[in-house]
């Protein structure tokens, strides 16, 4: 699994021209999902964004969790976390898993980072045409990928 994890002041995504799901202070999270993944990169995944020590303390030093904050999790799935731009100009998306492989494990991440964050989180809908805004607060913008554990 793939996330691009943004810090934000707030963010939305619309579908259709009506709003889905909105967030204030908290994090926006893009995730892909390719054929490999598993219960295993869920559980890895959701432990290490809670626990993420990205935002601000009363020194100004990013030192506190969404936990700490109390802040709010909009979940966006994106496939093309996974293009490969080696060769040409135009993105290959093979490694990104199909509808029937990143539904459900889609779902069990967004389930289990509920739980691990002890509240409702935002989605958007997997497979729809979304617009999604955000305001970066920091900027502060983290890239984790379960298969390279940096």
């Amino acid at each position: 699994m793939r996330a691009v994890i943004q810090r934000t002041g707030h963010a939305s995504v619309t579908i259709n021209g009506t709003c889905k799901s909105a967030i204030g202070k908290g994090l926006l999270i893009l995730v892909g999902i390719e054929e490999t993944d598993s219960r295993e990169d869920i559980d890895w995944l959701c432990k290490k964004i809670v626990n993420l020590r990205i935002f601000d303390d009363e020194n100004g030093v990013m030192n506190k969790s969404i936990l700490d904050i109390n802040g709010e999790i909009l979940v966006i799935s994106q496939f093309t976390l996974h293009a490969s731009t080696r060769k040409g100009n135009r993105p290959s998306y093979i490694r990104a898993a199909k509808p029937e492989v990143s539904i459900p494990l889609y779902e069990q991440f967004c389930k289990e980072l509920s739980i691990a964050s002890g509240k409702e989180i935002g989605t958007g809908e997997f497979g729809a045409d979304m617009k999604v805004e955000l305001l970066n607060d920091g900027p502060v913008t983290i890239c984790m990928d379960t298969k390279n554990k940096e």
